[in-house]
């Protein structure tokens, strides 16, 4: 289904094309991928660590610029590629189709019979904290640098504000994209059954 949202399409579909049966089946609550589970939290809690204590690490506002950048780039793609599908079973991305037009896909796995032994309580609420509060840190950070005149730490918070806003609003819309495809296609139905017995009167009559 393609939504469309300024001049760009947005896209929610269902990873693997999967249904869920999540809702009577206990969740599993072992860390199943402790490399990942990691890495999710590792770039995007060592940027902060950085940036509040750049000081005692180098006396270069340029080292400690650079640093915090590429950790947070390598935050961006961890998250947006490899956490998020293993994690949680999410995935977002953008693609150019052939008539140069942007499309926003956002696909969610529901979790079937083989698929729910990979995904598992613990390293959902790993993901999901570390994903909404570094976010945070960061406005919490741009504030702070405004009002207390850090200006040269602008760029930075901004960019930190940017590239984990990017990820958690990406995920939400994969989180809640597929129940409103559910509630798209109940609509939809309910309104094909309605205008088949309204036809369908008119023709007896």
């Amino acid at each position: 289904m393609l939504q469309q949202d300024g001049n760009e399409d947005t896209e929610d579909v269902s990873l693997f094309d999967t249904e869920e049966e999540t809702t009577n089946r206990p969740k599993k609550s072992k860390i199943r991928h402790p490399v990942a589970s990691f890495f999710h939290l590792f770039f995007r809690v060592s940027a902060v660590v950085v940036y509040l204590l750049c000081d005692l690490f180098s006396s270069s506002f340029i080292a400690c610029v650079v640093t915090i950048i590429l950790l947070l780039s390598c935050d961006f793609w961890a998250v947006k590629n490899v956490t998020g599908r293993l994690m949680v079973g999410l995935r977002w991305w953008n693609h150019i189709d052939e008539d140069g037009k942007s499309h926003w896909v956002f696909e969610s796995r529901k979790a079937s019979a083989q698929e729910s032994k990979t995904v598992s309580e613990a390293e959902s609420r790993i993901f999901w904290l570390g994903l909404i509060a570094c976010p945070v840190l960061w406005v919490i950070f741009a504030f702070s640098a405004l009002f207390s005149f850090r200006v040269k730490w602008l760029a930075v918070v901004i960019m930190g504000v940017v590239l984990q806003g990017a990820n958690l609003y990406g995920y939400i819309r994969c989180k809640v994209g597929s129940r409103k495809n559910l509630t798209n296609m109940a609509t939809s139905y309910l309104g094909k059954q309605l205008l088949r017995q309204s036809t369908g009167d008119e023709q007896t009559s």
